[in-house]
């Protein structure tokens, strides 16, 4: 019995699109074989990967002066993979803190060249982001990087920083494709892709022209975005399977309507649940209101004695991956794209229901 599945990742795929792999797995496209078994240097396999890449560009509307690369390693080996790409050793990039994923981010930068924290949200217990009157970018820094949404902490960028000549870097692995984004404003966008893109195992990076072949010396081919570029993302066997499913659900949000459609729904889906917990007397969101996540949903219970009780009757209820990142404690819900409001909903009725019994 499929449940509903609350977790930041690898996160809830559309059912459509389950549905679909699962016809075609054993016989891809009548060839009597799995895509999964399926050479990556095959024709076949070649137009999926085209396929995929024109998609995200028509449903992000992406300048034809970006690359887009479909890489390995997640968004914490872009942590590297952008000094090493966009930074010299000698020179320094600006980094805002806005949660752990900012701080692991900023600790492998620090690796590879020197780092300016522009504004560190630790005093607010990163419940919070800056005011956008706070970011100064550094004369001279290779880029600034941010993270415009913290899976962990539930706290969303409700502006786009300006940067001015550097350029802008962001990790959107939580919230790409959840609605429309201006690529121009980026020098570069990143984003893990077992949210809202598809399994675990590819990362997608979204790479300015003028920012590609300045790779420093030693820098690993399957890092050097240009190297990358060239060849099609392909130099090295990538997650095929991954590639794949990634490109089923670019088509599925192509019969959504696109973003702006799935942008609605998404808001609907968070105004519904944080509607729940302000209005019930009983559960708590630390998050300012202002940047509250869209995609990942933390809230409190007055006794965290109760937070197992909590998780546990949800999975009674067929709710499921409830729990708090070990790290903070509490309850998470994380309502990527592919949460249907039903699901929110019977979240929603399930915690008023605990709170009369346990309040």
């Amino acid at each position: 019995m499929r449940v509903y599945n609350f977790a930041a990742g690898p996160a809830t795929l559309p059912l459509e699109v389950l549905q679909e792999a699962q016809a075609q797995l054993l016989d891809w496209q009548a060839s009597g074989m799995s895509v999964m078994e399926v050479s990556h240097r095959s024709k076949a396999f070649v137009a999926v990967a085209q396929a995929a890449e024109a998609d995200l560009r028509e449903l992000l509307a992406i300048p034809d002066n970006y690359k887009v690369l479909f890489l390995q390693g997640g968004a914490t080996g872009m942590f590297a993979g952008i000094p090493l790409n966009l930074a010299s050793a000698e020179s320094s990039a600006d980094y805002i803190n806005t949660g752990q994923w900012s701080k692991k981010a900023i600790g492998e930068a620090k690796r590879f060249c020197k780092v300016n924290v522009l504004a560190d949200m630790a005093s607010s217990n990163y419940c919070t982001v800056p005011a956008a009157s706070e970011i100064r970018p550094t004369a001279g820094a290779a880029y600034l990087h941010y993270t415009p949404n913290e899976t962990i902490g539930g706290v969303e960028f409700d502006y786009v920083p300006q940067s001015g000549d550097t350029p802008l870097v962001a990790d959107f692995s939580s919230t790409i494709l959840s609605r429309p984004v201006d690529v121009a404003r980026f020098g570069l966008i990143y984003a893990g892709a077992q949210k809202n893109i598809g399994p675990a195992g590819i990362c997608i990076v979204i790479v300015r022209d003028d920012l590609v072949g300045k790779a420093r010396p030693g820098t690993p081919l399957v890092w050097d975005f240009k190297a990358m570029a060239d060849d099609g993302s392909m130099l090295n066997t990538p997650p095929t399977f991954g590639w794949y499913m990634a490109g089923l659900v670019f088509k599925w949000l192509k019969r959504q309507g696109g973003l702006e459609v799935i942008a609605a729904r998404n808001r609907a889906k968070a105004t519904l649940l944080y509607g729940a917990i302000d209005g019930s007397g009983y559960y708590a969101n630390p998050v300012a209101k202002h940047c509250r996540s869209w995609m990942n949903v933390p809230f409190t219970i007055p006794d965290p004695a109760l937070e197992k009780t909590f998780v546990a009757e949800a999975v009674a209820a067929g709710l499921k991956n409830l729990e708090g990142h070990r790290s903070v404690g509490g309850m998470r819900a994380s309502i990527y794209n592919a949460m249907p409001i039903e699901g929110v909903q019977a979240l929603v009725d399930f915690m008023k229901d605990f709170a009369q019994r346990h309040g």
